[in-house]
């Protein structure tokens, strides 16, 4: 997984990170197959472990469970041999967020729409 990383094979996209039995893991996170591998490679969206102190592990979960926020994966950074992930604590879109995001994607396709039948 170390070598697929260095060849730039993750995607972070819909990945989370979440506390079960007082350890964290990554979830949802691809890691594609490395290209010199063989039939004994790993899942690409399997979870991951991550290494954190206790600290930072009982602060996450409980930012996660009394405060409603997610912890989400911001970047990938390869230090030597190690893969860091960079992590935030965010808090998720309020229905009236969405429904103004929802609007302001609909006007854009409309205006795309209303180029390409000009042209």
């Amino acid at each position: 997984e170390v070598k697929s990383a260095r060849e730039g094979k993750i995607q972070l996209k819909d990945s989370y990170v979440e506390i079960r039995n007082g350890e964290a893991w990554l979830v949802g996170a691809h890691i594609g197959a490395y290209s010199h591998g063989n039939l004994a490679n790993h899942p690409p969206e399997r979870d991951r472990k991550l290494l954190l102190h206790r600290r930072e592990i009982d602060k996450i979960f409980g930012r996660t469970t009394v405060q409603g926020l997610t912890c989400i994966p911001l970047e990938v950074l390869l230090r030597g041999s190690l893969v860091k992930v960079r992590l935030a604590l965010a808090r998720g879109k309020r229905q009236h967020d969405k429904r103004e995001t929802e609007k302001r994607r609909r006007l854009d396709q409309e205006a795309r729409e209303a180029l390409t039948r000009r042209n």
